[in-house]
């Protein structure tokens, strides 16, 4: 894959990007670590409160990452921008105002594979980065980054209830395979579990939604059956 730009570029980028944002990687990883409880919690509204942070993660990386450093190298930078922004909106849509995005405890299978995706994004990753020798500040950071924070809320969509809107997984599944051949090509190798995360995910979501409608079926059989 041909790129309009170097490694050594798009790691200055970072370095550039992570030395004038500082210290917003805190607060993100605050804020991931808040959604990450939130999905175990019973609080009233936990799920608006965890789509409104995944909305302000996409808005964030679409504005101050794509938009005003991204593009300095990259002139697709603004489609990207455009569409994190969609993605934010959508977020905030369907699960803050709307409340159509919904999450609960899973099976043990689900919650482990659910859990070991958000401790990549947050630890892992990083950790990566910092053995292939492009540790902070030449690092993308969960909350702040485009790929840890897509493969974070993957990890953290594996949580939905079954009737999610479909709406809301396209973009992320689209940037997983655009990001993920660019960092290839680049030498990020991290981000093979971006790809890898969101084929888990859509899958195990495609699977809930399944299980979920049989069971549907099969209860409204057995409501006709004794209502005739």
């Amino acid at each position: 894959m041909s790129l309009p730009f170097t490694v050594n570029e798009f790691l200055g980028v970072f370095r550039e990007y992570n030395l004038s944002i500082w210290p917003m990687q805190f607060a993100a990883y605050i804020l991931a670590i808040l959604v990450a409880v939130f999905i175990f919690s019973q609080r009233e509204n936990k799920d608006r409160f965890i789509s409104s942070i995944l909305a302000i993660f996409w808005i964030w990386n679409g504005v101050a990452y794509h938009l005003m450093h991204f593009s300095r190298i990259n002139k697709a930078a603004y489609l990207f921008a455009i569409l994190f922004l969609v993605q934010g909106i959508l977020f905030f849509i369907y699960g803050t105002l709307r409340n159509k995005i919904t999450f609960n405890k899973k099976s043990v299978p689900q919650s482990i594979v659910g859990s070991m995706i958000v401790l990549y994004a947050a630890a892992i990753y990083p950790l990566i980065g910092y053995l292939l020798g492009h540790g902070y500040p030449y690092s993308p950071l969960l909350g702040v980054a485009p790929c840890p924070t897509t493969i974070f809320i993957f990890g953290i969509l594996v949580f939905a209830k079954e009737d999610i809107p479909f709406t809301v997984l396209w973009i992320p599944l689209l940037w997983s395979l655009v990001g993920s051949n660019a960092s290839w090509a680049l030498g990020i190798w991290e981000d093979i579990g971006m790809l890898t995360a969101g084929i888990i995910s859509f899958t195990m979501i495609i699977f809930s939604r399944y299980k979920y409608n049989r069971a549907l079926k099969s209860f409204i059989g057995e409501s006709d059956k004794e209502a005739i």
